[in-house]
């Protein structure tokens, strides 16, 4: 059940970021409102571990 409300939040988030794309400062105000901390740095983490991961396959 934890991973059905992290998933949730994720589209949420994305949602929030297309709204921002097309009104940026009501998009951006919901998103602020939207986003608790801990979602953020879960996907901060998600983000970093992935460019990590695709940073040492390219060398690879």
């Amino acid at each position: 059940m934890n991973r059905n409300r992290m998933s949730d939040a994720i589209v949420g988030a994305v949602g929030d970021v297309a709204g921002a794309a097309a009104d940026p400062r009501q998009g951006f105000s919901r998103l602020r409102s939207a986003v608790s901390g801990r979602t953020l740095a879960t996907v901060a983490a998600g983000v970093g571990i992935g460019y990590l991961i695709a940073r040492s396959r390219r060398r690879g």
